[in-house]
């Protein structure tokens, strides 16, 4: 098994190769998962002042047109688009606004007189390659599962039928080993224990994406304790009784995108929400209880503790 680590997009990387295969050519997939990544920071980025998220958000806070967007952004604003109406407005990158009303770190993005607009947030311009902002956009909902989809997808071009797997602060992407061995995986317990809540099987490859309270933390102006997943219905941290969502799905973006929606349904809707999609999906709830759909049943050769299907 060769193994690369390094940190990005704020959150430790790891590439894991099995098999035999050369140093030369894991070092060679190595780099084109890094420089993917650092194209990702650059684009999307709201903790860089020379993001180009960042720039656009200036040249909309001084009323000028952006420059041409790169492919990448363009990609990350139809995503976001599209996740928005998929997940019937609970993933909305407009929430942007209310994480800085409650302190979040970061580079400020909004400007004066910045407001969630009731339509779309941009109108992009396709002659031109252009955007017109009509609200602040945070792209963190996206970025890291649009970083692992890219990446992956040229570790693959340079490893060919290579088995690996590729891990982002527990996101996941992997591709099924040669000898058609799936992945071990174990969902972290979001508590801090030692032992992991469950352990899962990614056959034929596929992606992993939790999105949960343990990391990401911080207490507002008034000393009360907040989280990044915000409800855009409410402007307040949401999913009140869930610590931790995990989703398993063909595609790493789409897996961060539906753990964030349905972290956001709560524990009285969440079961239903992700049955009715189909999803393979784990959550934890406050007081350690673990439940899973049937669709991640499936997948689930261990669990910490009897699990609850809802």
């Amino acid at each position: 098994m060769e193994r690369r680590e390094a940190r990005a997009l704020g959150s430790p990387l790891r590439l894991l190769v099995a098999g035999r295969v050369g140093a030369t050519v894991v070092d060679a997939a190595w780099a084109a998962v890094r420089k993917e990544f650092d194209s990702v920071d650059r684009a999307m980025s709201r903790f860089r002042e020379d993001s180009e998220i960042t720039q656009l958000h200036r040249r909309a806070e001084r009323g000028e047109a952006s420059d041409p967007l790169s492919s990448r952004l363009r990609a990350a604003l139809a995503l976001a688009d599209r996740a928005h109406r998929q997940t019937r407005g609970r993933f909305d990158a407009r929430v942007i606004l209310d994480l800085e009303r409650l302190g979040s770190p970061g580079v400020r993005q909004s400007w004066s007189g910045a407001k969630r607009d009731s339509s779309r947030a941009y109108q992009l311009d396709p002659r031109r390659g252009t955007a017109e902002l009509r609200s602040p956009i945070d792209l963190g909902g996206v970025g890291k599962g649009l970083a692992l989809r890219w990446a992956a997808r040229r570790a693959a071009a340079t490893l060919g039928r290579q088995g690996f797997l590729l891990e982002a602060g527990g996101d996941i992407a992997a591709r099924t080993r040669a000898d058609g061995r799936p992945w071990a995986i174990a969902l972290e317990d979001p508590l801090g224990g030692a032992m992991p809540i469950a352990t899962c099987t990614l056959h034929g490859g596929g992606a992993i994406a939790t999105s949960s309270v343990r990391l990401a933390t911080w207490r507002d102006a008034r000393g009360l304790a907040v989280h990044h997943l915000i409800d855009p219905h409410t402007g307040a941290p949401g999913g009140g009784g869930l610590l931790a969502v995990t989703v398993a799905g063909p595609d790493p973006a789409w897996a961060e995108i539906w753990s964030k929606a349905l972290f956001l349904e709560g524990p009285a809707q969440i079961g239903a929400v992700a049955r009715g999609r189909g999803l393979a999906a784990w959550w934890v709830c406050a007081e350690g209880s673990v439940a899973m759909t049937p669709a991640a049943r499936q997948l689930t050769t261990w669990v910490r503790a009897e699990a609850l299907t809802s």
